[in-house]
């Protein structure tokens, strides 16, 4: 599967399947094997050069932020945006395609779904005014749950879950304005 990611300013196609119990990471032409583990909370990311018998390890966590996709690496905070391929523009974890107005700014924002997931908590109701990175939806998704927040101050327009309900990635939560 290839991803186009932009970080840093810079667009990058990378390059992901599975091999084994890990998986195999093409970026920039530079191959990496690597695999990920749960632990408590968090994503533990082992990468070594391919052929190489060195391996690094890395803290990883994510959170969705407005139109970016925030990844946290040993505690470093990186935005990172992903282009969805179905619709061949820029998009978050967090947040599916919103319409932009004049300053850049999305008009609305759809909170979505991570990944598969029951939702665990509903933080907010219709009509609540909401502050960027505030709360909304807690998701537990392979045993671990994830607060999605608020990707921008404004009013909560629509709530589209309940407490206990199964999502599926990319499900639309809530809809903020």
């Amino acid at each position: 599967m290839i991803v186009e990611i932009e970080l840093a300013g810079r667009r990058r196609a990378v390059d992901v399947r599975p091999e084994g119990d890990g998986w195999i990471v093409v970026v920039d032409g530079r191959r990496l094997a690597a695999s990920v583990a749960e632990a408590g909370g968090r994503w533990s990311l082992l990468v070594r050069e391919a052929g190489s018998r060195t391996s690094r390890s890395y803290e990883i966590a994510f959170e969705a932020r407005g139109a970016e996709c925030i990844v946290h690496v040993d505690g470093e905070a990186i935005a990172l945006a992903i282009v969805d391929p179905r619709a061949g523009t820029w998009q978050s974890r967090g947040r599916a395609g919103a319409g932009r107005g004049a300053a850049g700014r999305a008009a609305s924002s759809n909170v979505t779904a991570p990944m598969p997931g029951r939702v665990v908590k509903v933080l907010v109701a219709p009509g609540d005014v909401v502050a960027p990175r505030q709360g909304i939806v807690v998701v537990e998704a392979m045993k671990m749950e994830n607060e999605l927040r608020a990707p921008q101050a404004g009013t909560v327009r629509e709530v589209r879950v309940s407490e206990g309900m199964s999502v599926e990635a990319n499900t639309v939560l809530v809809v903020v304005e």
